[in-house]
């Protein structure tokens, strides 16, 4: 799925998978816990100080995290068996998610990497319950056996909640699956799934309207906020087959911007900004020695520089040495350019051929490029 996280921490790292935790489930952490504190576990389990509430709110938060990251470790397993790379696992406001690189390979490896994370919260949703059974037996506080029996029912929850055939829950994935094995044809599979999960988002806004004004607030409020992203990230996942479509093979030659405006490293800032930057309204260009690529510069290098100094110091010295993430080479496949645009956070790669730059590649040019494609696929099916 698109990459939509900006303000993440790393937790840790696990099996050589990195697991982040983005500031929106740090939010979404202090409400699980003020809910189970003040108004669950005091109903569930009464006649208990309220320090032990808070403490039994902390242990099941915490224990929730890691159950999503046992749900999505798990996915990301079986991805890894499959040849998949995954860039990490990231915690959110909505739960958990195993970055993908790329789709998977083939219906059947598509389907065991979204069964995988139900089975997980499955096998983790019976083994509290087997310690929850244990803890009773021995006449356990109520405390713990209130806190392992909110945690099993959780990832019961969790399990059942992802084996709605709704895009991208795991039930929609298995459905693509499903639907890709017999017809042979992803995006046709795709669209399908995407569209379950676009009318599962729709029920869980009515829903969560009806709740609402039933007095639940706070759970119809979620319920809205879960359609809204499931709509959203069904369309997007969509979206994003039809760009690899559109994408597949072409190098970005084909659509780069050939003989980009360049800078000589000697050349004054002054001049720089007079003869490049008001001439040709960019922000960001590159800076080249007998052709070959040796930095960056722009507005952003100027702006540390004092004004005064603007006639005495030259692009070498506030220009930026490029990255090998900047870059890419004329047979570059041009959907890795765009998975390296998003990976980097950038919206423009360098062209560089033999160490010579040959061009730059845009986000823009490639969002020109499969507007035009999806526009011709929309007159031909008409």
């Amino acid at each position: 799925m698109p990459h939509i996280f900006s303000r993440r921490l790393k937790l840790f790292s696990l099996f050589g998978f990195d697991v982040w935790i983005d500031a929106s489930w740090i939010l979404l952490a202090g409400l699980i816990s003020w809910t189970l504190a003040e108004m669950v576990f005091p109903s569930a389990t009464p006649h208990l100080a309220r320090a032990t509430y808070w403490w039994m709110a902390i242990a099941t938060t915490i224990g929730l995290m890691f159950s999503i990251v046992f749900h999505e470790m798990s996915h990301s397993l079986v991805a890894r068996r499959y040849g998949l790379p995954i860039r990490g696992i990231t915690l959110f406001i909505f739960g958990g998610v195993a970055e993908m690189e790329q789709e998977p390979s083939s219906p059947k490896a598509e389907f065991l990497m979204a069964v995988a994370g139900p089975v997980a919260s499955f096998l983790l949703c019976a083994v509290l319950f087997a310690l929850l059974r244990l803890v009773s037996v021995m006449s356990g506080p109520d405390a713990v056996k209130g806190t392992l029996w909110y945690l099993a029912s959780l990832n019961g929850i969790l399990a059942l909640f992802n084996l709605v055939p709704a895009f991208p829950l795991d039930g929609g994935r298995m459905l693509r699956a499903a639907l890709w094995h017999w017809r042979g044809d992803l995006t046709w599979a795709t669209r399908i799934a995407s569209d379950g999960g676009d009318l599962f988002g729709v029920v869980l806004i009515v829903l969560g309207i009806v709740s609402i004004l039933s007095g639940d607030l706070v759970g119809g409020v979620w319920r809205i906020l879960i359609g809204i992203f499931l709509r959203g990230a069904a369309t997007a996942s969509y979206q994003e087959i039809l760009t690899r479509n559109a994408f597949d093979s072409l190098p970005v030659s084909r659509i780069m911007t050939k003989q980009p405006v360049a800078v000589s490293p000697d050349v004054l800032i002054a001049s720089f900004i007079d003869d490049f930057i008001y001439r040709h309204h960019h922000r960001t260009f590159p800076v080249t020695s007998q052709g070959r690529l040796i930095g960056t510069v722009g507005t952003e290098q100027i702006a540390t520089i004092d004004r005064t100094a603007w006639p005495l110091t030259s692009v070498a010295q506030i220009m930026v040495k490029t990255q090998a993430d900047d870059v890419v080479t004329p047979d570059t496949d041009t959907l890795s350019a765009l998975t390296q645009m998003r990976r980097i956070g950038r919206s423009r790669l360098w062209v560089v051929d033999q160490g010579q730059l040959v061009g730059v590649l845009s986000l823009h040019d490639i969002l020109e490029l499969l507007s035009a494609t999806l526009a011709l696929k929309q007159t031909r099916l008409g």
